[in-house]
């Protein structure tokens, strides 16, 4: 089977989906692999570590895409990307399947099948295919990077001739992969964390990690069978914007992680909270892609809030993308392995199996799990 990678198209995305390792390790194991031209530029990786370790090397994504039995993208694909794929041909990228149906039913009228590893199942054996989780980790340490360089103070507690300085504090909202990579890089850089999440089950993970678990008492929460927060109802949202209010007065830096897998973003920091903040404080809204956690954040944005700046950088594993690439890279390659066949160089993806039943969304021009637009 024909494996490809393209560029990716959209603004500000500097990720590969194909890093030059990966295609060494594809081509072992029996698969033709091609790449757009450029298509690591920006990561790191030149079209000769590319071609050294066995790819082809073209220009045209449309004639590579025309050409793919696998498509590999990390982004999902523009219409016109689309198109150009053959019917039968298999494509594993984010798809983002909850806020963009209408992809997907574009895709199974085409005959296309689609696999969105947003859908990856969180168990120990896809563990190792589990985009999310890895580009998440990388997000949270991005975060802290950005509102240190933002911060007009540095994080650790130092003792000089002059005085001492005191840390700085940090607040983390919600202990998923991105926010406690968070905790962990804050703490790294020496600064004194708090940490709120709805599932009480993560405060002894958070405590691990050198943060004060904010107790918050905000009636019945839980988490998803995959270890996602569950929706809070508006009443829940507005107790725990109370019971955060008092923390968030007293941070130098606030990061937001909170999202609802298949939903916009919940808004837990109101204008009110951020006011109440020290000026030249910084809050770093995670969630801006879908929505925002932060009243007033805006995407690609830096604005300010009675002093207080409010980051809403998108795509924060970007702003990492040599990393970033290298764990989606392998990501998808342990992807493609778990269906490889015993014929060298092709995959099936059994519907039996658990991880396909999850990810795969399309199959023989039919979608194969009900989605609904989740404003």
């Amino acid at each position: 089977m024909h494996v490809v990678a393209t560029r990716e198209t959209e603004n500000g995305e500097f990720r590969a989906a194909l890093v030059p390792t990966g295609v060494e390790q594809l081509v072992k194991d029996g698969f033709d692999v091609s790449v757009q031209s450029g298509i690591g530029l920006y990561a790191g990786f030149s079209d000769q570590m590319y071609s050294e370790l066995g790819a082809n090397v073209e220009v045209e994504a449309n004639k590579l895409l025309n050409e793919a039995d696998i498509a590999l993208h990390v982004r999902k694909p523009n219409k016109d990307s689309v198109s150009q794929l053959k019917s039968d041909a298999i494509h594993i990228s984010f798809l983002d399947p909850f806020l963009d149906p209408g992809l997907v039913e574009s895709m199974a009228q085409q005959r296309i099948t689609a696999v969105s590893l947003e859908m990856v199942p969180r168990s120990t054996r896809a563990q190792k295919m589990d985009a999310l989780s890895s580009q998440a980790s990388l997000a949270g340490y991005a975060a802290v990077i950005t509102a240190a360089y933002h911060l007009p103070r540095i994080f650790p507690m130092m003792m000089t001739p002059a005085g001492t300085i005191s840390p700085t504090r940090v607040f983390v909202i919600g202990a998923g992969v991105a926010g406690l990579q968070a905790i962990a890089t804050a703490h790294r850089l020496g600064a004194r964390i708090e940490a709120f999440d709805t599932r009480p089950v993560v405060a002894e993970e958070v405590r691990s990690l050198g943060a004060k678990f904010v107790e918050i008492d905000i009636g019945e929460t839980g988490q998803t069978e995959q270890g996602y927060a569950k929706a809070l109802t508006p009443e829940q949202i507005e107790m725990q914007r109370k019971g955060m209010a008092k923390v968030v007065a007293r941070s130098d830096v606030v990061i937001t992680t909170a999202q609802v897998f298949g939903r916009r973003a919940p808004k837990i920091v109101t204008s009110d909270m951020i006011q109440a903040m020290d000026e030249t404080s910084v809050v770093v809204d995670m969630a801006v892609e879908t929505g925002g956690n932060v009243e007033g954040s805006q995407l690609n944005q830096i604005v300010e809030c009675g002093g207080v700046k409010i980051v809403g950088l998108g795509n924060l594993p970007s702003h990492v993308a040599g990393h970033a690439s290298e764990m989606y890279s392998s990501n998808l390659v342990h992807f493609i392995r778990e269906f490889n066949t015993e014929e060298s160089g092709t995959i099936r993806l059994d519907p039996e199996n658990d991880i396909a039943k999850a990810c795969v969304l399309t199959r023989d021009g039919q979608v194969l799990h009900a989605f609904s637009n989740g404003k």
